[in-house]
């Protein structure tokens, strides 16, 4: 198999430094934590504005969409895991 025939992802984003706020969930984290989250949202970020872009073509990012959807998953809704682990540390704290 040659890696010439296999996509891959290039990333041609920059990384910022600037300083995030705190959170309010008491959790602390270290500068490099905060320096790849910043950077995974700022270029997510980036690929979603991309791919809505009119200009959007073949050479940009594209949104995969299966042909055949898993009929298994019609029913699957989407949840905020984050929401869910607050109510679950809630829960606990409760109990």
């Amino acid at each position: 198999m040659t890696s010439s025939s296999t996509p891959r992802m290039v990333n041609t984003y920059k990384r910022t430094s600037s300083p995030r706020s705190p959170t309010n969930t008491g959790e602390l984290f270290t500068p490099a934590h905060e320096e790849n989250v910043r950077f995974i949202h700022d270029t997510w970020m980036c690929v979603l504005k991309e791919i809505k872009s009119p200009q959007n073509n073949d050479r940009g990012p594209q949104e995969y969409v299966e042909k055949y959807p898993n009929p298994n998953l019609h029913s699957f809704i989407p949840f905020d895991l984050s929401d869910l682990k607050k109510r679950n540390t809630q829960d606990a704290k409760k109990s």
